[in-house]
Parts: structure tokens; sequence; C-alpha cells
């Protein structure tokens, strides 16, 4: 089967790449991006990847073949997977979503708040753009979207693509993981359940079973101050709050919960997120260009090891300052989410994953083309939404007035109507003044 990655020269397609080389799932990846000179420096890391497989195996491995290609019509023809990570503007794109935000003293983030909605008008358009491409030359491939904001690109494109068109995220399987470990669990033993709901960046996890009739093991996580100490999302909240709130959060959620700590940790950093990862990413593709292979892919460890230890670094400061551990940063890894999702499809090995798709009904005061985050069933017949139990008032009332605000994005990208933008940019509860919206998205060109 044939993979492409639109988005092919990232900083983080050596991932995919290694959770393939062990899997006869994918044959022959294609790497599509219209940066030539990323596409060399990636292509020489995968090559150090495929030679180690093949030393640790003693005999040529299965490496997927990888071929180049800044043409988007030739990636997609024959495609029979397509992954979508594209950044639209690129990291110097994200500096500017966050910096915007932040000098009118409101939270800038790649996703979240203000930054996300700007980051989304500028991305759907390409999103949408390069869906009905897929349509008309390659319909019958299946579409993984890990491009942000998750939630209103892989609804923008589903309109053009339906059913095909999955949105992943690996912060909810990284927390679900975490908080097993935590409480005693084995999240990879056979009848282990759980129960989360929401949208991308913006979920809860609200029942953990070790087994198919367990108790729930979630009430004893909660009471356990030692236990939730053990692991991120425990950290980042704080024992008190989460036994008043009764779930488990994504980590994104911190930016809600302590908005205010959140903003003035953000705002007292030397640079911002997007500027530490523009700078670094910058210097790791000026150094790696035209190195040799193994040289290229050391860099590349060492870059990504330092990538993972500093992220949300300012919620963690935030939240009292800690350093992650290696349980922190084994998360579920979206590069594992999109080889078992291929799988699944490929194979009709059925699992469980929690994607970003339209609910279909899963959450009752959505309409069924709502996407939302959720368990969900996965074969060769697809996607299927899981039931789970209603949200609650607190969840329901974030997780409409989201909607509202991805709706509103999805509408001026498409529409270029400045006042969809602004209802975007006003109803989200991180940007606490209309006039405050309306100077941003002056400032970003609308």
């Amino acid at each position: 089967m044939r993979l492409t990655i639109l988005g092919g020269g990232g900083f983080r397609v050596p991932l995919v790449y290694g959770a393939l080389l062990d899997d006869p799932t994918v044959d022959e990846v294609v790497l599509y991006d219209t940066d030539p000179g990323r596409l060399d420096v990636v292509a020489a890391v995968l090559a150090a990847q495929a030679a180690q497989a093949a030393r640790r195996e003693g005999r040529p491995g299965r490496a997927p073949a990888v071929r180049l290609t800044a043409d988007l019509d030739d990636a997609l023809t024959g495609a029979d997977f397509v992954f979508s990570a594209i950044r639209v503007g690129g990291t110097a794109g994200r500096v500017r979503d966050e910096r915007l935000p932040l000098a009118e003293g409101v939270l800038g983030q790649e996703t979240v708040g203000a930054g996300g909605v700007l980051y989304g008008l500028r991305t759907l358009p390409v999103a949408v753009a390069i869906a009905e491409r897929i349509r008309e030359l390659a319909p019958r491939a299946w579409v993984i979207s890990f491009t942000n904001p998750a939630g209103m690109v892989t609804e923008a494109m589903a309109r053009v693509l339906g059913p095909r068109v999955i949105g992943i995220c690996d912060s909810p399987v990284g927390l679900v993981r975490r908080a097993a470990r935590a409480a005693g669990a084995d999240p990879d033993a056979p009848g282990f359940g759980y129960d989360y709901v929401g949208l991308n960046h913006l979920g809860w996890l609200r029942r953990m079973t070790a087994s198919a009739d367990g108790p729930d093991l979630l009430p004893g996580l909660l009471a356990d101050p030692y236990a939730l100490a053990s692991f991120e999302e425990g950290r980042l909240f704080g024992a008190r709050w989460l036994a008043a709130l009764g779930s488990l959060p994504n980590e994104y959620l911190h930016y809600y919960y302590f908005r205010r700590e959140s903003l003035a940790a953000v705002r007292a950093a030397d640079t911002t997120r997007g500027e530490f990862l523009d700078r670094q990413q910058s210097g790791f593709f000026r150094a790696a260009l035209g190195a040799a292979p193994q040289a290229a892919y050391e860099l590349w460890q060492r870059t990504r090891r330092e990538r993972e230890e500093t992220y949300l670094a300012d919620s963690r400061a935030a939240s009292g300052g800690w350093q992650r551990d290696p349980h922190d940063l084994d998360g579920g890894g979206y590069d594992r989410v999109a080889l078992a999702l291929m799988r699944a499809i490929a194979h009709d090995e059925r699992t469980t994953l929690i994607l970003n798709v339209p609910g279909g009904g899963a959450i009752s005061f959505l309409d069924p083309q709502a996407v939302v985050e959720v368990p969900c069933e996965v074969g060769a017949f697809g996607v299927r939404p899981l039931p789970v139990a209603a949200p609650d008032e607190h969840q329901a009332g974030l997780m409409l007035t989201l909607k509202a605000v991805e709706r509103a994005t999805v509408e001026a990208a498409a529409t270029g109507s400045r006042t969809a933008a602004l209802r975007a940019l006003a109803l989200h509860p991180l940007v606490d003044s209309a006039s405050a919206a309306d100077r941003i998205l002056t400032a970003a060109g609308w």
C-alpha cells in the first residue's frame, strides 16, 4: 500500500516512518512538501532509520521505499492512505499567531484561544483545497489528518470527503495511558476500558476500568494525591482541583482552568513556544542539509528530545515548575495512533481509538456532522463512534461554545467573512473582549 505524507518535510515525519519499519502495511511512502531542502533532510533521516533497521535484523529490512515530490497531484495519485501534517505559514506563522494576541493581553497558543482561531483561518482554505484534489485524484484513499487545529480542519475536510477523513491526536491516548499506569492498570491488557468525551484539545477522561466488569478506577485515582503527582496531568491540574472536577482533563484544558496563571507564564517567558520551535527547527534543517544520513539522524534525535522535554513548558511553569519524566515523554504517540488506524482499516484488525470524527449522534446536543473526539471502533468499514455517557453541564457548555467557535472559523475561512471571523474570536472563552478580538483580526490582516 502507498502512504502519502503531506508536509513530508515536517520535523516529525521520521516518527511516522519509524513506526512503519517493522510493519508490512505500507510498502511505499511518498513525501510531498513545498520546500525541497526540508524534503532532502527528512529523506536523509529516513535513510538512516532504514539502515539501522536492516542492521538490527541482520538482513535487508522491510523499510518502505521513499519517494519525494513537490507536485501535489503526483503525490496524491494512487495513494491508499494520505497523512496530512501540513503547517501553512510554517513556524513563522505560528510565531505571529501567538504574538498578535499577546499584544492585546490575550493568550496566544497554536491551537487554543485566539492563536488557534488565527491558525485555522490561515489553514482551512488550504486544507479544503487539498481535500478537493483528493476527491478528484484518490477518491478511495483514507485521509488521516494531524493538521492543527485538528477538530476544525477535520470538520472542514469532512464536508468534502465525508467519512474517509479521520482526525488524530496523541493527547487523549497519552492521558489514558498515563492515568492507567498511575491507577495500577495495564492500558494494553484485554478488557481495559475507559470513557472519554470532548472536542480536540478539549476533552475529559471520566471512567477507567481494568476489566470489562471491573470497578471504576478513576474515583480512587482522583482521591490519591500521591498517585496524581506521579504523572503529567495530575501535576498540571493539582489534586485539589481534580477532586473538585471529578474527571481528568486533557492537558490543553490547563489554559482554561488556569487562564490567569498560564497567561502570566507565557508573558514572562523569554520566547513563545512558536519562537522556540522556529529557532530550533530552522537551526536543525540548516545544520542537517547536506549531512550524511547518520549524522542527520543523530542531530534529529537530539533536537526531538529537546522538543519533547520542553513541551507545555509554560503550563508547567504556571503549575509550580517541574520537569517531564520518562512516562510523560512516552505518551500515546501520534505515529502509533496513525499506524494502528491504518492497520485496522487495511487488515480489518478491529480496535478502539480516540479519534476526531463526525459524532453521528454520539453526543445528543450536537448535530450528527459535528466533529467530536470520542472512542471509536475501527475496522475495514472505517470508523464508528462508540456510545459515550452524556457530558455534564460544565463539559457540555464548553463543548457547545467551542463548537460555535470552530464553525464560525470554518465559515470565515470558506467565505472570507470578517463578521464570522470576529464572531469566532470574540466567542472564544479565552478572549475576554470583543474589541480586543476586533483589533487582533485587524493586526492579522482581516
